[in-house]
Protein backbone atom coordinates (compact mmCIF):
# COMPACT_ATOMS: atom_id res chain seq x y z
CA UNK A 1 0.00 0.00 0.00
CA UNK A 2 0.86 3.76 -0.67
CA UNK A 3 0.84 6.59 2.18
CA UNK A 4 1.75 9.58 3.25
CA UNK A 5 3.41 10.44 7.00
CA UNK A 6 1.41 12.75 8.94
CA UNK A 7 2.88 11.77 12.74
CA UNK A 8 6.65 10.59 13.70
CA UNK A 9 6.75 9.27 17.19
CA UNK A 10 10.17 8.27 17.26
CA UNK A 11 9.53 4.25 16.67
CA UNK A 12 5.94 4.65 15.18
CA UNK A 13 4.57 6.75 12.30
CA UNK A 14 0.99 7.54 11.48
CA UNK A 15 0.44 7.14 8.03
CA UNK A 16 -2.35 7.85 5.75
CA UNK A 17 -3.83 5.75 3.08
CA UNK A 18 -4.70 7.13 -0.79
CA UNK A 19 -8.20 6.68 0.50
CA UNK A 20 -7.89 8.33 3.76
CA UNK A 21 -7.54 5.99 6.36
CA UNK A 22 -4.93 5.91 8.75
CA UNK A 23 -2.39 3.34 10.05
CA UNK A 24 0.67 3.14 12.63
CA UNK A 25 3.52 1.89 10.86
CA UNK A 26 6.88 0.63 11.94
CA UNK A 27 10.38 1.01 9.86
CA UNK A 28 11.50 -2.31 8.28
CA UNK A 29 14.76 -3.49 9.79
CA UNK A 30 16.52 -2.96 6.57
CA UNK A 31 15.45 1.13 6.50
CA UNK A 32 17.53 1.36 9.94
CA UNK A 33 20.68 0.77 8.60
CA UNK A 34 20.41 2.05 5.14
CA UNK A 35 24.39 3.63 4.56
CA UNK A 36 22.72 6.25 2.64
CA UNK A 37 20.68 7.37 5.21
CA UNK A 38 23.38 9.80 7.24
CA UNK A 39 19.83 11.37 9.59
CA UNK A 40 18.78 10.25 12.93
CA UNK A 41 15.14 9.30 11.45
CA UNK A 42 15.09 7.38 7.90
CA UNK A 43 11.42 8.45 7.83
CA UNK A 44 10.08 11.79 8.64
CA UNK A 45 6.42 13.85 8.06
CA UNK A 46 5.42 14.76 4.81
CA UNK A 47 7.45 11.53 3.17
CA UNK A 48 5.41 9.17 0.31
CA UNK A 49 6.01 5.88 1.56
CA UNK A 50 4.93 1.92 0.80
CA UNK A 51 3.84 -0.30 3.45
CA UNK A 52 2.71 -3.76 4.05
CA UNK A 53 -0.17 -4.49 6.60
CA UNK A 54 0.72 -6.17 8.94
CA UNK A 55 -2.67 -6.62 11.43
CA UNK A 56 -5.46 -5.30 9.32
CA UNK A 57 -7.72 -5.32 12.19
CA UNK A 58 -5.88 -2.99 14.18
CA UNK A 59 -4.93 -1.27 11.45
CA UNK A 60 -0.94 -1.81 11.68
CA UNK A 61 2.20 -2.27 8.82
CA UNK A 62 5.35 -2.21 7.68
CA UNK A 63 7.32 0.43 6.01
CA UNK A 64 9.32 -1.30 3.55
CA UNK A 65 10.08 1.99 1.26
CA UNK A 66 10.25 5.49 0.97
CA UNK A 67 9.96 8.09 -1.97
CA UNK A 68 12.26 10.57 -3.33
CA UNK A 69 11.71 13.40 -1.46
CA UNK A 70 11.63 16.67 -4.16
CA UNK A 71 13.28 18.01 -0.67
CA UNK A 72 13.58 18.39 2.97
CA UNK A 73 14.64 20.42 6.00
CA UNK A 74 17.40 18.99 8.57
CA UNK A 75 18.25 20.91 12.16
CA UNK A 76 21.02 19.44 14.59
CA UNK A 77 20.13 15.92 16.11
CA UNK A 78 18.80 16.99 19.34
CA UNK A 79 20.44 14.19 20.99
CA UNK A 80 23.90 14.32 19.04
CA UNK A 81 25.65 17.48 17.40
CA UNK A 82 27.34 15.63 14.84
CA UNK A 83 23.78 14.29 13.13
CA UNK A 84 21.40 15.14 11.27
CA UNK A 85 17.32 15.68 12.37
CA UNK A 86 15.41 16.10 9.48
CA UNK A 87 11.99 18.10 10.15
CA UNK A 88 10.22 17.01 7.56
CA UNK A 89 9.96 15.94 4.25
CA UNK A 90 8.17 17.37 0.87
CA UNK A 91 7.79 20.83 1.75
CA UNK A 92 6.14 24.12 0.19
CA UNK A 93 6.89 26.46 2.67
CA UNK A 94 9.24 26.70 5.87
CA UNK A 95 7.10 29.44 8.44
CA UNK A 96 9.14 30.58 11.42
CA UNK A 97 6.33 32.06 14.39
CA UNK A 98 8.14 34.35 16.45
CA UNK A 99 7.17 37.15 19.32
CA UNK A 100 8.66 39.89 20.20
CA UNK A 101 7.71 39.86 24.15
CA UNK A 102 6.58 37.51 26.18
CA UNK A 103 9.12 35.51 25.13
CA UNK A 104 11.64 37.70 22.88
CA UNK A 105 12.79 35.46 19.68
CA UNK A 106 16.44 36.38 18.85
CA UNK A 107 17.20 37.51 15.58
CA UNK A 108 20.27 35.07 15.61
CA UNK A 109 17.61 32.34 15.90
CA UNK A 110 15.72 33.30 12.84
CA UNK A 111 18.83 33.99 10.70
CA UNK A 112 19.08 30.34 11.16
CA UNK A 113 15.95 29.19 10.72
CA UNK A 114 16.19 31.10 7.74
CA UNK A 115 19.77 29.95 6.06
CA UNK A 116 18.82 26.35 6.63
CA UNK A 117 15.11 27.20 4.80
CA UNK A 118 17.74 28.44 1.75
CA UNK A 119 19.95 25.77 1.58
CA UNK A 120 17.42 23.53 0.82
CA UNK A 121 15.51 25.56 -1.01
CA UNK A 122 12.63 26.03 0.74
CA UNK A 123 10.53 29.72 0.53
CA UNK A 124 10.66 31.02 3.98
CA UNK A 125 8.59 33.40 5.82
CA UNK A 126 8.37 34.94 9.29
CA UNK A 127 5.38 35.14 11.23
CA UNK A 128 5.16 37.77 14.31
CA UNK A 129 2.66 36.78 16.93
CA UNK A 130 1.06 38.27 19.90
CA UNK A 131 1.16 41.82 18.48
CA UNK A 132 -1.85 42.68 20.53
CA UNK A 133 0.42 42.08 23.49
CA UNK A 134 3.42 44.99 21.89
CA UNK A 135 4.17 48.14 23.71
CA UNK A 136 5.41 51.27 21.87
CA UNK A 137 9.05 49.97 22.78
CA UNK A 138 8.02 46.26 20.71
CA UNK A 139 6.13 48.26 18.12
CA UNK A 140 9.91 49.70 17.23
CA UNK A 141 11.67 46.14 17.50
CA UNK A 142 8.64 45.03 14.92
CA UNK A 143 9.37 47.45 12.17
CA UNK A 144 12.87 47.46 12.57
CA UNK A 145 12.55 43.64 11.73
CA UNK A 146 10.38 44.16 8.80
CA UNK A 147 12.61 46.52 7.65
CA UNK A 148 15.77 44.13 7.54
CA UNK A 149 14.14 41.03 6.68
CA UNK A 150 12.09 43.10 4.01
CA UNK A 151 15.42 44.46 2.37
CA UNK A 152 16.33 40.36 2.52
CA UNK A 153 13.42 39.77 0.33
CA UNK A 154 11.43 37.90 2.98
CA UNK A 155 7.59 38.87 3.98
CA UNK A 156 6.92 39.30 7.28
CA UNK A 157 3.66 38.87 8.80
CA UNK A 158 2.19 40.45 12.11
CA UNK A 159 -0.57 38.28 14.15
CA UNK A 160 -2.29 37.25 16.84
CA UNK A 161 -3.73 34.21 17.02
CA UNK A 162 -6.64 35.58 18.95
CA UNK A 163 -7.93 38.64 16.53
CA UNK A 164 -9.01 36.24 13.33
CA UNK A 165 -9.19 39.20 11.22
CA UNK A 166 -4.96 39.49 11.38
CA UNK A 167 -4.76 36.14 10.08
CA UNK A 168 -6.01 36.52 6.96
CA UNK A 169 -2.72 37.90 4.50
CA UNK A 170 -1.16 34.52 6.05
CA UNK A 171 -4.17 31.97 5.24
CA UNK A 172 -4.26 33.10 1.62
CA UNK A 173 0.26 32.59 1.90
CA UNK A 174 -0.45 28.65 2.92
CA UNK A 175 -3.58 27.89 0.45
CA UNK A 176 -2.76 24.50 -0.99
CA UNK A 177 0.97 24.70 0.19
CA UNK A 178 2.07 21.70 2.79
CA UNK A 179 3.87 24.40 5.61
CA UNK A 180 6.09 23.42 7.88
CA UNK A 181 5.64 25.29 11.20
CA UNK A 182 8.59 26.10 13.49
CA UNK A 183 9.43 28.39 16.40
CA UNK A 184 10.35 28.11 19.56
CA UNK A 185 8.10 26.99 22.99
CA UNK A 186 6.04 30.17 24.16
CA UNK A 187 5.61 31.91 20.73
CA UNK A 188 1.87 30.58 20.12
CA UNK A 189 2.81 28.66 16.81
CA UNK A 190 -0.16 26.17 19.22
CA UNK A 191 -2.80 28.65 19.62
CA UNK A 192 -1.89 29.70 15.65
CA UNK A 193 -2.61 26.43 14.80
CA UNK A 194 -5.72 26.01 16.16
CA UNK A 195 -7.17 28.84 14.66
CA UNK A 196 -5.70 28.08 11.48
CA UNK A 197 -7.31 24.31 11.76
CA UNK A 198 -10.40 24.42 14.21
CA UNK A 199 -10.87 21.48 16.39
CA UNK A 200 -7.64 20.14 16.58
CA UNK A 201 -7.30 21.24 19.74
CA UNK A 202 -3.43 21.44 20.51
CA UNK A 203 -2.30 21.58 23.45
CA UNK A 204 -0.97 25.09 24.33
CA UNK A 205 0.96 26.45 27.77
CA UNK A 206 1.37 29.87 29.07
CA UNK A 207 4.88 31.20 29.15
CA UNK A 208 7.09 30.28 32.68
CA UNK A 209 6.89 33.51 34.31
CA UNK A 210 10.00 33.22 36.19
CA UNK A 211 12.05 32.31 32.98
CA UNK A 212 10.22 34.06 30.45
CA UNK A 213 10.31 30.90 28.24
CA UNK A 214 7.81 28.78 26.86
CA UNK A 215 7.06 25.23 27.72
CA UNK A 216 7.14 22.72 25.38
CA UNK A 217 4.09 21.72 24.42
CA UNK A 218 4.72 19.37 21.25
CA UNK A 219 6.67 16.40 21.16
CA UNK A 220 6.44 14.97 17.47
CA UNK A 221 6.14 16.24 14.22
CA UNK A 222 2.57 15.95 12.93
CA UNK A 223 0.85 17.17 9.53
CA UNK A 224 -2.43 18.23 9.79
CA UNK A 225 -4.71 19.27 6.63
CA UNK A 226 -6.14 22.78 6.29
CA UNK A 227 -9.88 23.24 6.09
CA UNK A 228 -9.92 24.93 2.43
CA UNK A 229 -6.82 23.18 1.05
CA UNK A 230 -2.59 22.28 1.59
CA UNK A 231 -1.67 21.44 5.38
CA UNK A 232 0.50 22.30 8.16
CA UNK A 233 3.09 20.18 9.17
CA UNK A 234 3.31 21.22 13.20
CA UNK A 235 6.89 20.77 14.42
CA UNK A 236 8.31 20.67 18.41
CA UNK A 237 9.64 23.96 20.20
CA UNK A 238 13.16 24.60 19.24
CA UNK A 239 15.82 26.02 21.69
CA UNK A 240 18.16 26.36 19.40
CA UNK A 241 18.70 25.68 15.53
CA UNK A 242 22.13 24.66 15.48
CA UNK A 243 23.72 24.74 11.41
CA UNK A 244 25.24 21.49 10.19
CA UNK A 245 27.20 20.43 7.21
CA UNK A 246 27.48 24.49 6.45
CA UNK A 247 31.36 25.48 4.79
CA UNK A 248 32.38 29.05 6.01
CA UNK A 249 32.86 29.93 2.15
CA UNK A 250 29.03 29.46 1.41
CA UNK A 251 27.39 30.55 4.00
CA UNK A 252 26.99 34.44 2.29
CA UNK A 253 25.17 32.47 -0.60
CA UNK A 254 22.18 31.73 2.00
CA UNK A 255 22.03 35.38 2.41
CA UNK A 256 19.51 36.72 0.00
CA UNK A 257 20.29 39.71 0.02
CA UNK A 258 24.12 39.10 -0.59
CA UNK A 259 23.77 37.10 -3.47
CA UNK A 260 24.10 39.54 -6.00
CA UNK A 261 26.62 41.41 -4.67
CA UNK A 262 28.84 38.20 -4.11
CA UNK A 263 30.37 38.69 -8.26
CA UNK A 264 31.55 41.84 -6.92
CA UNK A 265 34.08 40.79 -4.49
CA UNK A 266 37.82 41.38 -5.38
CA UNK A 267 38.67 37.83 -4.46
CA UNK A 268 36.59 34.59 -5.00
CA UNK A 269 37.24 33.51 -2.23
CA UNK A 270 36.19 36.53 0.33
CA UNK A 271 34.53 35.73 3.47
CA UNK A 272 33.48 39.37 3.73
CA UNK A 273 35.02 40.12 7.28
CA UNK A 274 38.36 41.67 6.99
CA UNK A 275 38.95 41.05 3.01
CA UNK A 276 40.30 44.22 0.96
CA UNK A 277 37.78 45.52 -2.23
CA UNK A 278 34.81 43.50 -0.26
CA UNK A 279 30.83 44.19 -2.31
CA UNK A 280 29.06 42.98 0.85
CA UNK A 281 30.82 45.38 3.13
CA UNK A 282 30.50 48.05 0.72
CA UNK A 283 26.99 46.52 0.48
CA UNK A 284 26.68 47.73 3.87
CA UNK A 285 27.84 51.44 3.46
CA UNK A 286 25.35 51.63 0.84
CA UNK A 287 22.43 50.58 3.16
CA UNK A 288 21.90 47.18 0.11
CA UNK A 289 22.77 45.15 3.17
CA UNK A 290 21.42 45.33 6.79
CA UNK A 291 23.72 45.87 9.11
CA UNK A 292 22.03 43.94 12.05
CA UNK A 293 22.38 41.09 8.89
CA UNK A 294 25.36 41.39 8.57
CA UNK A 295 26.43 41.22 12.26
CA UNK A 296 24.60 37.95 11.90
CA UNK A 297 26.39 36.62 9.33
CA UNK A 298 29.82 37.23 10.80
CA UNK A 299 28.46 35.65 14.33
CA UNK A 300 27.48 32.74 11.92
CA UNK A 301 30.29 32.69 10.35
CA UNK A 302 32.53 32.18 13.81
CA UNK A 303 30.22 29.66 14.67
CA UNK A 304 31.37 27.83 11.82
CA UNK A 305 34.59 28.08 12.53
CA UNK A 306 34.27 26.93 16.10
CA UNK A 307 31.95 23.63 14.61
CA UNK A 308 29.40 24.78 16.79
Amino acid sequence: MQGLVYKSTGSWYSVRDTGGGFWDARIKGKLKIDEEISSTNPVAVGDSVKFDVEDDRIKTGIITDVADRHNYMVRVSPHNKNQKHIIAANIDLALLVTSIADPRTSTGFIDRFLITAEAYHIPAIIVVNKIDLLKTKHEFVLQHWQKIYGLAGYQVYPVSANVPETLTGLEGTIADKTTLFSGHSGVGKSTLINRLVPGIGLKTQTVSGWSGKGQHTTTFAEMFDLPGGGRIIDTPGVKEFGLIDFEKAELSQYFPEMRPLLKDCKFNNCLHTNEPGCAIKQGVRDGRVSEDRYVSYVAILESIEKKW
